[in-house]
């Protein structure tokens, strides 16, 4: 098992890459996730490492075999990245229960980072904590999932329109590279990228309304709409985005009643 390095800095490595062949290039907000994609099968089982904290070691679904080591300057931020992008691709599957100990021995470091990270997790409604033994991925049902996509509507939806009356063509402009980023991701079918690709372009288009506070929470909701993944066949990815061109489209030429039709038709399919 590969050990964080203590003695020198390198370059921080993605703690869950299994491989990038299934993935398009794209640009430095989707490169993340593009690296975790997974191009192989499921998670190995592993015999666990002895208990740690009150955290018991038992019979527990496919997890990550050894990764390359992270860097400790930033090895919380690393792990929780490569556990949201484990439950956009459905890694860790929802119901089953990872324990921080093991889930640390198969990323080469300590079982702190990860249950700092799984709490984390938790606090955003993606796992929840389960006494002795680890946290569980939370289950979400279509009603769930309809809920979210219905109150991203009532957020997103009004601010669009009033953004689509105000904001001049040559800004919706600049935004054309996140889209066809989404559009890129989508062709290649990785389900990671794509989910790193579809919030920064929901994001930069919130926040040509300036406020930050709005930005935060519709990524927010964003993010918890995205596992577990429903969803993850190639053909809705590149409709999904499709979509994003089709609305920036609108926007560039100031038409109202299309920019209406559009997003109110993306969170109808949403959920």
């Amino acid at each position: 098992m590969a050990q964080v390095p203590t003695s020198r800095q390198e370059d921080p490595v993605d703690p869950v890459k299994q491989g990038t062949q299934g993935c398009a290039r794209v640009p430095a907000q989707a490169r993340a996730a593009q690296a975790s994609c997974p191009s192989g099968g499921p998670w190995e089982r592993e015999a666990a490492p002895p208990a740690a904290r009150g955290e018991h070691p038992h019979a527990e679904p496919p997890i990550p075999g050894p990764r390359a080591a992270v860097q400790r300057s930033s090895v919380r931020g690393q792990i929780l990245d490569a556990l949201r992008t484990a439950l956009v691709t459905g890694e860790l599957e929802p119901g089953e229960v990872y324990s921080a100990p093991v889930l640390g021995e198969r990323f080469g470091v300590s079982a702190t980072p990860v249950r700092e990270a799984m709490q984390q997790l938790a606090q955003e409604g993606a796992v929840e904590v389960v006494p002795n033994r680890g946290f569980r991925v939370v289950r979400r049902g279509v009603r769930e999932l309809s809920e979210l996509a219905e109150v991203r509507g009532l957020i997103e939806v009004p601010v669009m329109l009033r953004l689509a009356r105000t904001v001049p063509a040559e800004r919706w402009a600049e935004l054309r590279p996140l889209a066809e980023d989404t559009v890129r991701a989508a062709a290649a079918g990785c389900p990671a990228t794509y989910a790193e690709s579809d919030r920064a372009f929901h994001a930069a288009l919130l926040a040509l309304s300036g406020n930050e506070q709005l930005v935060r929470i519709a990524s927010d909701l964003h993010r918890r709409s995205q596992w577990p993944p429903v969803r993850q066949g190639r053909g809705y990815l590149v409709a999904d985005a499709a979509e994003h061109m089709a609305l920036l489209e609108a926007l560039v030429a100031g038409d109202v009643d299309v920019v209406r039709g559009l997003v109110s038709e993306h969170f109808a399919g949403a959920g």
